[in-house]
């Protein structure tokens, strides 16, 4: 009876972290370049043979791979990726990929993220434009050039989240090894003056809100009526 609580408790604690990730979802379906969290669940076994109980692990967290929906603003530095790619940002966590082209050009002439932080090259430096000339126009390939002059170009690159990710800020994701730059690949590139939307689908999202919470509270009331037979079998035994 014992093994019946603890099986229905490691439900419980991955069903929570289930919970948390949805809720998060749910809470980015409007941020631009978020891409949503999912948890991959496996069962424990304890013991062998016939005396062998199977738990629920808390579960292993993975990001979507995804691709939200293209929207076109018109803003020249607003830019969104083709492919399997992210943008490289300079942070105090250090290098932060992200999805989330929403750029700028500073006082400096620096090309900075929406939170103001370094847009990086291919290289992983800071990309540095002529204030005086103007928004840059892009290539394809990532390319800025200010009149006839190329003045730098946005940095692409993939990289690995792995199982239990660090995501920073909004949408961006702290890699666990150096990303890679992205070179001579067709199917990857960038489009000046749109952004990728979240690939949250809020819909779907609230639907599986809700089944979490049926199958918690259908759990919590499975282990209040095993506490209860529990207790009245110590009673008839004890008066014995």
């Amino acid at each position: 009876m014992q093994d019946s609580l603890y099986v229905a408790l490691s439900s419980q604690i991955a069903l929570e972290r289930r919970l948390s990730t949805i809720a998060d979802n749910v809470a980015n379906a409007s941020t631009m370049g978020f891409r949503a969290t999912g948890v991959k669940f496996e069962d424990v076994v304890s013991g062998a043979g016939a005396k062998s109980v199977s738990f629920t692990s808390p579960g292993d967290t993975f990001l979507s791979g995804a691709h939200g929906g293209i929207q076109q603003t018109g803003n020249p530095f607003d830019f969104a990726i083709q492919g399997d790619a992210w943008f490289g940002i300079d942070t105090p966590a250090g290098t932060v990929m992200t999805r989330d082209g929403r750029f700028s050009m500073n006082d400096l002439g620096e090309l900075v993220s929406v939170e103001g932080y370094p847009v990086l090259d291919a290289g992983g430096a800071p990309i540095q434009l002529d204030p005086r000339g103007g928004p840059p126009k892009a290539g394809a390939d990532g390319s800025l050039r200010q009149g006839e002059q190329l003045a730098g170009a946005i940095g692409l690159f993939s990289f690995d989240p792995g199982p239990n990710f660090v995501r920073y800020g909004n949408s961006g994701v702290v890699p666990p090894v150096q990303p890679q730059p992205v070179t001579d690949r067709r199917d990857v590139g960038m489009a000046q003056g749109y952004l990728e939307q979240s690939n949250v689908n809020p819909v779907l999202e609230m639907t599986r809100l809700i089944q979490v919470q049926r199958a918690f509270e259908n759990i919590s009331a499975m282990m209040r009526q095993n506490s209860s037979s529990m207790d009245e079998a110590i009673k008839t035994l004890g008066s014995k």
